[in-house]
């Protein structure tokens, strides 16, 4: 198994430990949000790097 693997394995774990004991649904939509947000600003970043570079204009012959 990789880092990664084990690491996500792990918070996933906490997530449930976190829901399961969560005082009210506020407090889930809260673990979930901030359980996700980071991926997709990642992601979101990843992605606007990507079609920057493809788009450069100083690039082309």
């Amino acid at each position: 198994m990789t880092l990664a693997t084990i690491l996500f394995l792990f918070q996933q774990l906490d997530i449930e430990e976190k829901l399961k004991n969560a005082p009210d649904k506020g407090y889930e939509i809260g673990v979930v949000i901030g359980t996700y947000l980071p991926f997709v600003l990642l992601v979101a970043l990843a992605y606007f790097v990507y079609y920057k570079a493809k788009n450069r204009k100083d690039l082309d012959d």
